[in-house]
């Protein structure tokens, strides 16, 4: 590409030009000339194509217009005039990556794929979506996405519901999400931020038609955007389409959506606040104290760097100094920080959860005098070095997992673009990072303490307090207020009432026609690939472990992984590894400090991650493979320091600091009570099919329910059993930790293959050869098929599983094909649309366990009807040929998702250890793309025997589980 500053391209002109070595890309900053919409186009070789569109949306008050707008904009437009494109897409695209996305200021729309048709087609219904959408004309979008009132007769009680409703009360029974909204609202109260973008369910009903429609037309406009284009795409056709069909219809305007500063205040006084928790559930040491700090602007790179590095030296690792005072002082039992660089005025926060709101006094002096005492006797240059390499490591990896790294870089862009920066100055760390690292010579991040938290005149403190029964307090009182909303409407406002829900109810059900369907576009199915994608690996003979190599490129960074067999165990001794895994790299060792050994981990290596696994066997022999697995990374050059830590942490790890260990089960039980709140769908699904999956009871020993309330008993009873526990772990280890059985994966560049087996060869050496022959780990399922654990929720998370092998169900894949019609068709219309949960999702596996769970949902007994029904909805199932195909294509892109090379190494290590081979995913892939109606109308008669079963798990509001009683064999409090 040969193009200039100043040069035009299809309405756009070419502003500046910046090479961004960081990223390996060229970035062009361009504007529309005559709709004065911002561009940033960032080339790069990557294949992954990004495109987004953002607009800034600064609340005006907590209805959340822009969260509701987000969902609703994508429920049909102009050129694309279907109630859902949104899931249109996720159906039938080859989609890296389809979302939205509501932050605090701003609301993003953006995509991914690695097919260039494709691409240009998602950013087609994406622009359309925002620039036209049928909302305007549609009343019924408002109603679905965001809320109604709801009543189908006069007898019935007049209730709420909304898809964006109900996930904002699922957000609002979580403390830690009431603890970040007070922060941001009680630090800026004359901004935007002092209101809940997202919505909170009180306020939501306040919202009108008028008003959210007025806010689409405010701030949805060419003149308050920004695109953004990233990847090895043909740019002029990109930007051809964006001018063509859409910016030119546009002329420039003032769109005043600037977000003022929030002048320095600190409260006058502490804010206490509450957060639910159920009636029977202690509120002994649950109560969460904060200090929080506004820190500076976002659209200061180094700053923002700097600060991001503060925030895990003080508050991240073992090591870290703040951390590791209000610990010992016993203030509280967890702790963490937070550093949101979000927003245009970034906030960091100290957070001590498990305490007690008399606490506070003495915390906020603490934090103060440890601060103080950093400043006056400097900061241990050791712990500077690691946090500063850790960072470094991570920048130049740049490896986000399964989201493009394009998104990754468009987000951060949004962190300077949005408030009049340079878009970029965040993706170039080079410089920012060669001033950090300073720090090393200097007391830089000693003065950034004084300067920006121990001088600072903008803060606050925040008390969050458990307040037993809050949630059904406050659903008595919305009863009541609508029971008494409802006696004084007459009966012609409820007749017209009811009649608004039928016609919600039939817009909802009426099916589009295969010609209205037709509108939206479609790849075939010639565009799809029956190979799979085939992962080097080798296995090479001759070492004292089983060895894979995965040769691909890692730009010298080598990933290994170390699996070895738990076999030797028993089924009561698997949380104790679960126990294990949390442990190793947390405590000293006979050579270093835990501090010692968290400085010398983030020097020299990438990290350690330890945890116990199982892998379906696909041979059919016994119920899966059972691995303790470490994975670590490390530069190349780093090999030997590599390896001699991970001998320190699985050979000479101290297992006598008992006020360790309770600091690190303490913080353990208070990150899976979180995820517990977090994540009910994965937890409730995970459950249940534990009722009958070996694989499921091995991973509800290790990291579910069960390990939670053995590490919950553990703590309560410390003193008591932590003699018998260690001794339990260090047998678990010794018998774990032999060469026989035991396999070890290299992915890297082949070359560097020789030193990394050298120091493997090291360590196996250290490790006893058992000749004894052990039975296969023998797993008992969970011994209940249906049970209610209840928590102060407003939502419920509903999970029934069942599988498909006992009845004699061979796998195919065109049961991938069943779980997206599944999910995107019929769930997603029955729970989400109709029945105004946030989502419901399903699971079919290759082992045969299979699921259907439900996210943030208002019902309960209706959505087990909703599983009940679905062999009827499959025996009537029928599509055409095109229909088929989309429903193929989307199965195809949840596939075919890009790998990063680490990624890539665990897939493989993952085939090898089940049995599964390239030439079965083929078979399986053909199998999608032969899938016709008839095959997915052949599986009602496995859904049907499996829905009969009645094995589920519900996770949800008290009153809600409790008033269902018969539903269920056992019900429980959730959380200790």
């Amino acid at each position: 590409m040969n193009y200039s500053e100043g040069q035009e391209l299809h309405g756009f002109r070419i502003v500046a030009i910046t090479k961004v070595n960081e990223v390996e890309g060229t970035a062009y900053e361009m504007v529309h000339q005559k709709s004065g919409a911002r561009l940033y186009y960032l080339q790069s070789e990557d294949d992954n194509k990004v495109f987004s569109i953002s607009f800034r949306t600064p609340p005006g008050d907590s209805t959340g217009l822009p969260h509701i707008l987000e969902h609703s904009v994508l429920c049909g437009s102009r050129k694309y005039p279907l109630k859902d494109p949104f899931v249109e897409l996720a159906k039938g695209s080859m989609n890296t990556f389809l979302n939205a996305m509501t932050f605090s200021d701003k609301t993003m729309y953006p995509i991914a794929s690695r097919n260039e048709k494709d691409f240009m087609n998602l950013m087609d219904v994406y622009l359309d979506a925002v620039f036209f959408p049928n909302l305007h004309d549609q009343p019924e979008i408002l109603q679905q996405e965001g809320w109604h009132y709801e009543i189908k007769s006069k007898e019935e009680p007049l209730t709420i519901k909304g898809v964006v409703y109900n996930e904002m009360k699922g957000a609002f029974s979580s403390p830690e999400q009431i603890l970040f909204r007070k922060i941001q609202e009680t630090l800026f109260p004359d901004t935007p931020y002092g209101f809940e973008s997202g919505g909170d369910p009180e306020i939501i009903p306040q919202l009108t038609q008028e008003m959210f429609t007025q806010f689409h037309q405010t701030y949805y406009h060419p003149s308050n955007s920004y695109l953004y284009l990233y990847g090895n795409g043909p740019i002029e056709n990109h930007l051809a389409l964006i001018n063509e069909e859409y910016l030119s219809h546009f002329d420039r305007i003032f769109v005043d959506s600037a977000i003022p500063l929030q002048q320095p205040f600190v409260p006058e006084k502490n804010l206490l606040i509450e957060y639910p928790v159920a009636s029977e559930e202690s509120v002994i040491e649950k109560t969460y104290l904060s200090m929080n700090f506004v820190t500076g602007i976002a659209t200061d790179s180094e700053h923002q760097l700097a600060m991001e590095m503060l925030n895990y030296l003080l508050l991240g690792t073992p090591a870290a100094p703040l951390k590791k005072s209000l610990i010992k002082e016993g203030l509280g039992k967890d702790v963490f920080g937070s550093y949101d660089s979000s927003i245009q005025q970034p906030v960091f926060s100290v957070i001590i959860k498990n305490s007690e709101a008399d606490k506070l006094e003495n915390f906020t002096k603490l934090v103060r005098k440890t601060l103080q005492e950093l400043i006056d006797n400097g900061i241990d240059k050791k712990l500077i070095e690691a946090v500063i390499n850790i960072h470094e490591f991570k920048l130049r990896e740049a490896d986000y997992g399964r989201y493009p790294k394009g998104l990754i870089y468009g987000m951060k862009i949004m962190e300077s673009w949005l408030y009049d920066e340079v878009p970029s100055i965040h993706l170039a760390y080079e410089g920012p990072l060669q001033r950090v690292k300073e720090a090393l010579t200097t007391p830089y991040f000693e003065n950034l303490i004084r300067a920006m938290l121990l001088e600072s005149k903008h803060y606050s403190t925040l008390i969050l307090t458990p307040s037993p029964g809050m949630n059904e307090a406050r659903e008595t009182i919305l009863s009541n207020q609508l029971e008494e909303m409802k006696k004084q409407m007459s009966s012609e406002m409820l007749d017209d009432l009811i009649l608004k829900n039928q016609q919600l109810e039939k817009w909802q059900e009426t099916a589009h026609t295969e010609e209205e369907l037709t509108v939206m576009p479609l790849l075939t199915r010639e565009d799809l690939q029956a190979e799979p994608e085939v992962i080097p690996t080798n296995v090479i003979p001759g070492y004292s472990s089983e060895v894979l190599i995965h040769d691909l490129f890692t730009n010298r960074i080598q990933y290994a992984g170390i699996y070895f067999d738990m076999a030797p165990l028993k089924q009561e001794e698997l949380p104790y590894v679960g126990l294990l895994a949390a442990l190793l790299g947390r405590i000293s060792t006979e050579n270093y400090s835990y501090e010692a050994l968290s400085n010398e981990l983030n020097l020299h290596t990438g990290g350690f991650y330890f945890k116990p696994d199982v892998y379906p066997n696909y041979s059919g022999k016994d119920d899966g493979v059972h691995r303790f697995i470490i994975r670590g990374k490390s530069l190349t050059e780093k090999n030997e320091l590599f390896w001699h830590l991970l001998q320190e942490v699985l050979l000479r790890t101290r297992w006598d600091d008992r006020q360790r260990i309770l600091e690190v089960i303490r913080e353990i039980k208070s990150r899976l009570e979180m995820n517990l709140l977090h994540e009910g769908h994965l937890v409730a699904s995970k459950r249940a099919l534990a009722y009958f999956s070996p694989e499921a009871a091995f991973q509800e020993a290790t990291s579910g329910l069960l390990f939670y309330h053995f590490i919950a008993s553990l703590e309560r009873d410390y003193n008591e059993q932590i003699d018998a526990v260690i001794a339990t772990i260090q047998s678990v280890l010794k018998r774990i930790l032999v060469q026989k059985g035991s396999m070890t994966s290299f992915t890297g560049e082949k070359k560097d293959f020789e030193a990394f087996s050298y120091e493997m060869e090291k360590f196996f050496s250290q490790l006893p050869n058992s000749s004894e022959t052990v039975k296969p780990l023998a797993l008992k399922c969970v011994n209940y098929q249906r049970e209610g654990l209840y928590l102060s929720s407003k939502v419920q998370y509903v999970a029934q599983a069942s599988n498909f092998k006992k009845f004699g169900h061979v796998y195919s894949g065109s049961m991938q094909v069943l779980k997206t019609i599944c999910s995107l068709d019929y769930l997603w219309k029955r729970i989400r649309v109709a029945g105004g949960a946030y989502g419901a999702m399903t699971g079919l596996f290759r082992n045969g366990d299979a699921y259907f769970v439900s996210y943030r949902d208002p019902n309960l007994e209706e959505t087990l009807r909703v599983y009940h029904d679905l062999a009827e909805y499959l025996e009537r199932f029928d599509a055409s040929h095109r229909e088929m195909t989309k429903y193929i294509i989307g199965t195809m892109s949840r596939l075919d998702a890009p790998l990063t090379p680490s990624m890539k190494g665990e897939k493989a290590d993952a085939r090898y250890l089940a049995g599964l081979t390239v030439t079965d995913e083929h078979r399986e892939r053909l199998e999608i793309i032969e899938t016709g109606a008839d095959t997915i109308r052949s599986y009602s008669h496995l859904i049907r025997q499996m829905i009969a079963e009645n094995q589920y798990c519900i996770i949800g509001n008290e009153n809600r589980i409790k008033g269902a009683a018969p539903l269920f064999d056992r019900m429980a409090q959730l959380i200790d």
